[in-house]
């Protein structure tokens, strides 16, 4: 049993890695991560344009208002991808594929 035991733990142990390495080069969290920097200097930006900058616009806030739009999506894929790691949902998927194998397997006798 202490085997099996051991078996168990290391498969546990890797898994625990992959998974943490799956979130560290998780897309979501880069995008996210490089729209909110850019919404951020595109906000400062919008804050500091002057009258002749927003006329040449046709009198719209521009770099203010896609510069809050890039911090809103942004933020909603950091959110994502800390509320919903990618390595939780490698598992859930690799635990149901393996249910589905088993149940598949079974049934099938000659």
């Amino acid at each position: 049993m202490s085997d099996q035991r051991a078996g168990e733990t290391e498969e546990q142990g890797t898994g625990a890695k992959e998974a943490q390495a799956a979130n560290l080069f998780d897309l979501r969290r880069i995008i996210g991560g490089l729209f909110v920097l850019y919404g951020i200097v595109l906000t400062i930006t919008g804050l500091g344009d002057s009258k002749a900058e927003i006329h040449k616009a046709a009198g719209v806030h521009i770099n203010l208002y896609a510069g809050l739009g890039m911090l809103v999506l942004g933020v909603v894929f950091v959110a994502w991808a800390l509320l919903r790691p990618l390595g939780q949902q490698l598992q859930e998927e690799e635990r149901k594929a393996a249910e589905r194998a088993g149940k598949s397997g079974g049934g099938a006798t000659a």
